[in-house]
């Protein structure tokens, strides 16, 4: 997010001097690096498939619009496409999806099981009652690679990236008037963004804001399957687990039960959790995952918005020239290009430009008017 809204500030030579403060340049903990990287439509708000649409649009034309050098930058994007299962209990919540999908121009397709078992022939499909398939647009790709390009581009741009710490934001009235380094140091602004990914809330204490972000644990599988499983999607099984092709393995994951979904947890990966919950579910999907062997783990955060688990983009009512572009959820990566030009056109016009991201506004949390995303993985 942070090298997102650089790039977009920098476009324009002159028009600002941008500094990011980043505590750890090699962003061993940094969500971008630890994602699973993945991009959908499916979505059941508009603004956020407006956002995944432009994320799209950006990530096929990268190679140009972020080149600085040889060679290009590429984040390998294949587009197979995302496939949503269905039980009865969840199938009419899957066609009212499906209906504002199709009326912002996602391309995406409900099957029936038998259809589903036809064009996905290793699929179970058994217990199924509807099945909703990106045919276009959705798919996954390299986030560090987005990031590091990001990251490339506005510094050929002229933005200053400084390895320090912020301890600490200077108000004063209304306004934040510089940013406290961990040297003792303060950088003064004119404006600041709050792109602290799952250490969001931290910073935006400093300013005497409460922000509903936390960082919330997740733990991403790779595991290999002596089956080839052909033109296999990003699955979301109605249990919560997904997973999608990585190569010659696959990748998946799942939400944890609430009660042990604290906040802050230490990036340990759940290893128990394969056994004991995630294989028997991709088994019962699919029956040539009875043989899988685990071939490695990690754990990243999400910065889960606890408030309706959608973005938080803008000023705060209270503090006008703090900015947040916080609380993804799950889905950042894919939307860092729609949230960063949008933030850069807030601070050079004082109005969305492109894409109208005001639904995302600090106002709603202050009002208590939740925008729920029902598509949350």
């Amino acid at each position: 997010m942070g090298s997102s809204v650089a790039y977009f500030l920098s476009q324009k030579p002159g028009a600002f001097d941008v500094t990011v403060i980043e505590r750890d340049p090699t962003y061993a903990q940094a969500s971008s690096a630890l994602s699973a990287s993945s991009i959908r439509q499916q979505f059941s708000s508009p603004v956020n498939i407006g956002m995944s649409q432009a994320g799209l649009a950006f990530l096929r034309s990268l190679h140009s619009t972020l080149y600085v050098d040889d060679p290009a930058p590429d984040v390998g994007l294949t587009e197979p496409g995302y496939l949503y299962l269905a039980s009865a209990a969840g199938s009419a919540a899957l066609r009212e999806n499906h209906a504002t999908q199709i009326a912002h121009g996602v391309d995406v397709a409900l099957l029936q099981p038998a259809e589903l078992g036809t064009r996905f022939p290793w699929l179970h499909t058994g217990d199924l009652s509807l099945g909703a398939l990106g045919l276009s647009g959705e798919g996954w790709f390299d986030g560090y690679g987005l990031m590091q390009a990001l990251r490339k581009k506005a510094i050929a741009q002229g933005v200053r990236y400084v390895r320090a710490e912020a301890v600490g934001l200077l108000r004063e009235g209304s306004r934040i008037n510089g940013v406290w380094l961990n040297n003792g140091a303060a950088l003064a602004c004119d404006a600041v963004v709050n792109a602290a990914g799952p250490w969001a809330a931290r910073v935006a204490r400093w300013a005497g804001i409460d922000l509903p972000v936390r960082a919330r644990r997740r733990t991403v599988f790779s595991f290999s399957c002596p089956e080839t499983l052909p033109r296999c999607p990003l699955l979301i099984d109605p249990s919560g687990i997904w997973f999608r092709p990585e190569g010659g393995k696959f990748l998946c994951g799942f939400a944890p039960d609430p009660a042990d979904d604290a906040d802050d947890l230490p990036l340990d990966a759940q290893h128990e959790a394969f056994d004991a919950h995630v294989w028997p579910l991709l088994a019962r999907r699919v029956p040539a995952f009875e043989a899988v062997r685990v071939q490695s783990a990690w754990a990243g955060y999400y910065e889960m918005n606890l408030f309706d688990q959608n973005a938080i983009i803008g000023a705060h009512p209270d503090c006008p020239n703090l900015y947040f572009v916080n609380g993804f959820s799950g889905h950042g990566l894919q939307q860092a290009p729609a949230a960063g030009r949008g933030i850069a056109e807030l601070l050079a016009h004082g109005e969305y430009q492109s894409l109208d991201l005001s639904p995302l506004s600090f106002q709603r949390i202050l009002e208590n008017r939740p925008l729920r995303e029902k598509n949350i993985i």
